[in-house]
């Protein structure tokens, strides 16, 4: 087997799971009603993973006290009367030979309410604002019996463990952390006082629940801010973890404000907190899982032979693809659809407190839906999709799932659209990935993609199209500034930049702050150049907050000169006047000015289309130009209705 290591059975305690590939806790923020009661959407979500294969899923994270709810839609389990829809979760994973687990979490300092609790009157370092009310002893010990109570339902439930959530700034967490923890008590202080809590809780379900009853603990190895928990008290952590009774360790990183972040973008490498899992593996003898950007089963079985831990984590990958586990058990790799590290849907959603979803995988939430909906059409049509970009693309993988027959069509040398250009900049690479798993699934279902392809009339006749798709992207747009075009500057647009058609010199300006013009800048600034942004009112709004955190690192880092709500206000010869948010400044010696101003539809095909009577679909940024988020879920919506 090409992944025994993988799909090697593992014991955690007395519960034995059919591999070692784990769905850590995720919180998607849908699937719990108004009342708390876990509904059939969150039912069919976990069970598709389950029936894909996996081995162990955790539902992320089971609430112990309504002052600990993290996110409005997260499952509780502070009351007896949430274990019947909890059972019926928990039934219908395990019908599908997949072992799970309950995650015990207490959000503390960074719980979205106004009733957050921590061990010390400190605010969060990100994300969540206020300061959150200091909890007293007998609080403290009424939470340690929380915990308890609710590991007694998960185990009432059908559950067949439970995970204690001892990481990324949440209560435990901040009890363990030095800058978070300024208790002067026997909860405070000393490393003996501050793990005291923890260890309390651990206790007290083995005592509730019986020794038999697995219980693991995950805990950062590194908090990754000054002040914060560290690598060595991780290891000092470990042993006495296993001491006090847990069947595993979760080893992962990072809180709200880190650096890397908790849950990090494409710019981060992969695996980067399988090391701290390795450090913890070597002080304990339990099963340790690593976790950390693990989106590939190669990585994973790697990681294991390599005894660098005992089972492996993959959150977003399975966000993407709830086949996962099977598609790498039976040799099909190249067909796992695959995370791109954007965090837009399942991240920078959940944060705004909406529904998590996926770029890659619209499906995602849908499943109770989708599986009830008949699969194939009714009538197979004839479907021409004109542009071979990532909307064009997505439209054309439902359609030809649905038993349509598609050709698609693009006037350039390679399928992609303007994703060719936004997987160049450094960090950005694995957008690519998206295309070439589309390309490849396309290949398999029979889709036709024609290249260096026209739409004229002699190719509607050929095709005869019942329903014709336009995914022709956008355009940038070209803003009217006075004196522009007699400037005597070196103009040229985002995608000149990215295609290689301009090359500018050593100093280059960039007009506008959407993620086009700030990835540009960084892949300028990459070259050697030295940059500065002439932005808006934010950079990059449409990216998600963890990757935006790790592109502005960058652009620190490479000295690129951010201006906030710039307006330029001439071109003299020593270069470009502006003015800023807080004072005016000139660009001495700038000769090239990069022009980031958004982009207008492309639409220049509908007149063809209007003559001939033939009706169609304006999909994508041929729409309105918006996220990619937003056009691959518009694709998936219109492939269904059509």
């Amino acid at each position: 087997m090409r992944l025994k290591h993988l799909f090697s059975p593992v014991c955690l305690g007395t519960l034995e799971v059919r591999n070692r590939l784990v769905m850590p806790p995720m919180s998607v923020n849908f699937g719990v009603d108004e009342q708390g009661f876990v509904t059939e959407r969150h039912i069919a979500y976990l069970a598709a993973r389950a029936r894909g294969g996996t081995g162990l899923i955790f539902v992320g994270g089971g609430a112990v006290h309504p002052d600990g709810l993290d996110l409005p839609r997260m499952p509780p389990v502070w009351d007896d009367r949430f274990i019947p829809a909890l059972g019926r979760l928990a039934e219908e994973i395990r019908r599908h030979g997949a072992r799970i687990g309950l995650q015990l979490l207490h959000g503390g300092r960074q719980a979205y309410h106004d009733r957050r609790v921590a061990p010390s009157p400190l605010p969060a370092l990100a994300v969540v604002k206020g300061v959150p009310r200091e909890l007293q002893r007998e609080e403290i010990r009424d939470l340690v019996r929380c915990h308890a109570e609710a590991a007694r339902r998960a185990k009432d439930a059908g559950f067949d463990c439970v995970e204690i959530h001892a990481a990324h700034g949440y209560l435990i967490s901040e009890f363990l952390a030095p800058n978070a923890n300024r208790r002067t008590d026997e909860y405070g202080g000393s490393f003996e006082n501050r793990i005291r809590f923890l260890l309390e809780i651990l206790h007290a379900i083995k005592a509730c629940c019986g020794g038999g009853f697995p219980v693991g603990v995950r805990f950062n190895g590194e908090d990754y801010v000054p002040g914060g928990w560290s690598l060595p008290e991780a290891l000092r952590l470990a042993p006495r973890l296993e001491e006090a009774g847990a069947d595993w360790l979760h080893v992962s990183a990072g809180v709200y404000g880190s650096m890397p972040v908790t849950i990090p973008s494409m710019y981060e490498p992969f695996g980067l907190f399988v090391h701290l899992a390795e450090a913890v593996k070597k002080t304990v003898r339990i099963p340790v899982i690593a976790v950390g950007r693990i989106k590939d089963p190669l990585l994973a079985e790697r990681i294991l032979a390599e005894g660098r831990a005992d089972l492996v984590a993959m959150g977003r990958a399975h966000l993407v693809d709830s086949e996962l586990a099977h598609k790498a058990l039976t040799d099909r790799i190249d067909e796992i659809r695959p995370c791109i590290g954007c965090c837009r849907g399942c991240i920078q959603s959940v944060l705004a407190l909406e529904e998590a979803t996926c770029v890659v995988n619209p499906e995602l939430g849908r499943e109770f839906i989708l599986e009830k909906a008949p699969q194939r059409a009714t009538v197979s049509k004839a479907v021409l999709v004109v542009g071979a970009g990532p909307a064009g693309l997505t439209c054309a993988r439902v359609l030809a799932r649905r038993g349509h027959r598609v050709i698609v069509v693009d006037r350039r040398d390679r399928p992609g659209g303007t994703l060719i250009e936004a997987s160049r900049p450094p960090g950005r690479g694995e957008l690519w990935d998206m295309i070439a798993s589309l390309v490849s699934e396309l290949e398999r279902l029979g889709v036709e993609i024609r290249l260096r392809t026209s739409v004229d009339e002699a190719l509607l006749r050929e095709i005869s199209p019942d329903e014709v798709v336009l995914a022709t992207g956008a355009n940038p747009r070209i803003p009217e500034i006075p004196g522009l075009f007699d400037s005597g500057l070196e103009l040229a647009t985002v995608l000149d930049i990215l295609r290689g058609e301009a090359v500018p010199g050593p100093r280059v300006a960039v007009l506008g702050s959407d993620q086009a013009a700030m990835v540009t800048a960084d892949f300028l600034a990459t070259e050697g150049r030295e940059v500065a942004v002439l932005g808006g009112g934010r950079f990059a709004p449409e990216l998600a907050p963890n990757d935006r955190t790790s592109l502005r690192r960058r652009l620190k880092a490479a000295g690129v000169r951010l201006y906030r709500n710039a307006v330029i206000r001439g071109f003299p010869p020593e270069g470009i006047l502006f003015e800023y948010e807080g004072g005016a400044g000139l660009l001495e010696g700038f000769r090239d000015l990069v022009l980031s101003q958004g982009f207008r539809p492309e639409r220049e095909l509908t007149g063809r289309l209007n003559r001939l009577g033939l009706s169609y679909h304006l999909l994508g940024d041929a729409k309105e130009p918006r996220t990619l988020l937003e056009i691959t879920a518009e694709a998936d919506e219109l492939g269904r209705a059509l």
